[in-house]
């Protein structure tokens, strides 16, 4: 079977890494986690980002019938949505994510108030665990992957996994699992099932945060590489330890800053609300004294 070509694409105003996967003999291609700009300031959509992947898309003649969300993001709003619509002519790409988005949809629907018309059925595949599908001649499965979030999956396509936010660079190490359905014991066993793998596999992540002596964001690591580096649950690591550490670093950290923007979103597999209004929780002084504000 041939080797799929990858395109890695990184927005670097997230640090998300995105992904163009495509078979070469027949052209058939998948698009893993897209972004959708937004601008806090403005409370501005745009499009550049999703675009250049449709650049991509148009200069290699791909023929796209996915677009796959690794999880629903708290750090960045979904591109699918629009992509969808800017391929519906001539390729009609269905969506998909794992089945338990529907645990993370109620969860956050109860939230931020949101109907739930406007989150049912917005996806066109909910994964099984174990499934497999058809990428023009390549096949491709669908790992779960909890911990950062229970609706968590990985793709395996060829010997490449696309991990969304289970595991990042050695340097980097592994994602927060403070999120409501997070369970740092479920990300502990989610990369064991990664470490599994062939130690000549690739590991490709969701997102990169180059510092120190890195400059520039890499994409991909391989399994050997993660057993041997990676900073917080290496080979050795036990559950124990790294529960402990991961509990007490999550417990300091403040919450992404697209993150109330983005679930709401996401959650409606990145259509914007209706009334085209998102709810931001107040912060800071609710009651004074015995005055409620």
């Amino acid at each position: 079977m041939a080797s799929p070509i990858v395109h890695p694409v990184f927005e670097t105003v997230t640090g998300t890494w995105q992904y163009i996967i495509a078979d070469p003999s027949t052209l058939a291609a998948v698009i893993i986690d897209p972004v959708l700009d937004f601008e806090p300031a403005r409370n501005a959509i745009s499009t550049t980002t999703a675009d250049s992947l449709l650049d991509i898309v148009a200069q290699n003649s791909y023929k796209v019938a996915y677009l796959l969300e690794t999880h629903a993001h708290a750090d960045h709003l979904s591109a699918s949505r629009y992509l969808q619509l800017k391929l519906e002519q001539p390729t009609n790409p269905e969506t998909g994510i794992g089945k338990r988005i529907v645990q993370v949809q109620q969860t956050f629907a109860q939230k931020y108030g949101v109907e739930q018309s406007e989150f049912e059925d917005v996806f066109d595949l909910l994964w099984e665990d174990n499934q497999t599908f058809a990428i023009g001649n390549l096949e491709a499965k669908v790992v779960h992957l909890p911990g950062h979030t229970p609706d968590h999956v990985g793709y395996l396509i060829g010997e490449n996994i696309f991990c969304g936010d289970s595991l990042f660079l050695p340097d980097v190490g592994s994602a927060r699992c403070d999120f409501p359905g997070g369970d740092a014991v479920q990300l502990y066993h989610s990369v064991q099932t990664l470490f599994s793998l062939p130690p000549h596999h690739k590991i490709y992540t969701g997102h990169d945060y180059p510092s120190g002596d890195r400059n520039d964001p890499v994409p991909y690591t391989t399994v050997a590489e993660q057993q041997e580096r990676n900073k917080h649950l290496k080979i050795g690591t036990s559950q124990e330890e790294f529960v402990n550490w991961r509990q007490k670093r999550d417990a300091g950290l403040g919450e992404p800053r697209l993150l109330h923007q983005s679930l709401q979103v996401n959650i409606r597999g990145g259509r914007l609300p209706r009334n085209g209004m998102l709810a931001l929780p107040l912060k800071g002084v609710k009651e004074v004294g015995n005055v409620k504000l």
